[in-house]
């Protein structure tokens, strides 16, 4: 993690300031205060932490808010972000669009947080990003997801389909069959994440047996299994989340399936959710990520020593969204103290720091993931893709790793559409649409 910015960094290069350098940083913070309606009395910096603590979707966004309390722990240990502290504003979205918009109204509003931070399924995110944009108020998603969108609003640092599925299907191709049976649960992540999926089936000259979804929060899966059974596919894909994936996995036990016959690939199964059902559960199984708990570096020694031995660190374990939780973090204290750095206090805003995103570098020293930057067109990260497979006690042992960096495309099934740029997407026609989903 970068050490914090001093107040010598910001005040050596005017004169007028030079009998005051010897005094604390919290001076800086206090004038600080003075000078920019984000930063509260004191020196305070709030932000916003809009993900679900109870209901269906708290099993995998409740990490999230922790890994956010550790981050926010150890900021405040180590002098804040350009001499401020932060202050974590939680609001539990329930797992409830429509209290989703209500916390995000009232964190950009009424608490005046700087930014806010939360979501999952793309439901969520969809939910929020117009309040977003309409505030001219900055977003950061940290998850999985489907792409074709382009909002000026919005930081993401999860992976896209062509940084975990494009690697993955073909690899499943190669190594177990070429028919593939996807199941999703019913909304729009899984069934654009299906869509990808499937050409990159085609182009690796595999053959979809079967598609099917389950509502949110079900699980009759046995009748899809049958059919699963029936049409004697090779691997499945799956993009089940939430409370349902442990409904499908005792599901495919009973039906007596085994991974050395018939192995799910998935994305959005992790290492706390295996723990969670039970390692039995997940052994054998194929996932794809940038991120694993597993992955042999010191900084992701840190990362997880530190934050499993945290007031945070019930799961016991950590995993990719995490870890892009953790990753979002990084690129907001960074922004925040090169904002301030190159324009003064006065300058934060919430769109200022996206603006002073673009191209940020996080160095294999400061992400447990390795090297990743922020593109500046789309404000999605390069990444280095990843597939492993589960072993039998719930890690994930890295089968095939990409050699380089890979550019996010959020657009890379509709070229048609146009490109993704800072101030919106660019159509063919040379028109330029704001906010565009």
């Amino acid at each position: 993690m970068k050490i914090p910015i001093d107040r010598r960094t910001f005040l050596a290069a005017s004169s007028a300031f030079l009998a005051e350098l010897s005094r604390p940083y919290k001076i800086f913070a206090a004038q600080t205060a003075k000078n920019s309606p984000w930063i509260h009395p004191g020196g305070v910096i709030k932000v916003g932490f809009l993900w679900s603590l109870t209901g269906g979707l708290s099993v995998i966004e409740k990490p999230s808010r922790d890994v956010g309390l550790f981050w926010a722990d150890e900021v405040n240990k180590n002098g804040g972000i350009a001499g401020c502290k932060i202050e974590p504003v939680v609001f539990d979205a329930e797992s409830d669009m429509k209290t989703y918009r209500t916390g995000v109204k009232k964190l950009m509003h009424e608490d005046k947080v700087l930014a806010v931070f939360g979501g999952f399924t793309s439901a969520s995110r969809r939910s929020v990003m117009p309040l977003v944009t309409l505030a001219n108020h900055l977003f950061y998603y940290p998850t999985v997801y489907e792409g074709k969108e382009c909002w000026q609003n919005l930081i993401c640092t999860g992976a896209l389909a062509n940084q975990h599925s494009y690697d993955l299907i073909p690899y499943m191709v190669k190594h177990f069959g070429p028919r593939g049976y996807f199941i999703g649960s019913n909304y729009v992540w899984p069934k654009e994440s299906n869509r990808n999926a499937s050409r990159w089936l085609k182009n690796a000259n595999g053959e979809k047996v079967g598609e099917q979804y389950m509502p949110l929060g079900l699980g009759n899966f046995e009748p899809i299994l049958e059919d699963v059974k029936k049409k004697k596919a090779d691997w499945i894909f799956l993009t089940v989340v939430g409370t349902s994936e442990l409904f499908f996995r005792k599901a495919y036990s009973k039906a007596g399936l085994t991974p050395d016959k018939l192995p799910t690939a998935a994305l959005t199964t992790s290492e706390m959710e295996i723990k969670a059902m039970g390692y039995e559960y997940g052994e054998g199984h194929y996932t794809s990520a940038p991120y694993f708990q597993s992955i042999n570096s010191p900084t992701n020694q840190k990362f997880v020593d530190g934050f499993l031995s945290s007031p945070y660190g019930e799961t016991g374990v950590t995993h990719a969204n995490m870890e892009a939780t953790y990753l979002s973090f990084l690129f907001f204290k960074k922004a925040v103290e090169k904002l301030v750095l190159e324009s003064g206090e006065s300058s934060i805003t919430p769109k200022s720091i996206r603006d002073f995103s673009a191209n940020l570098k996080l160095s294999s020293i400061e992400s447990p993931q390795g090297d990743i930057r922020m593109d500046p067109n789309n404000f999605h990260c390069w990444l280095t893709p990843k597939i492993g497979r589960f072993d039998s006690g719930g890690q994930v042992e890295i089968m095939h790793e990409r050699k380089e960096l890979v550019e996010p495309k959020p657009l890379i099934l509709y070229p048609h559409r146009g490109k993704c740029r800072p101030d919106g997407l660019h159509l063919p026609s040379g028109k330029i649409v704001k906010a565009a989903s």
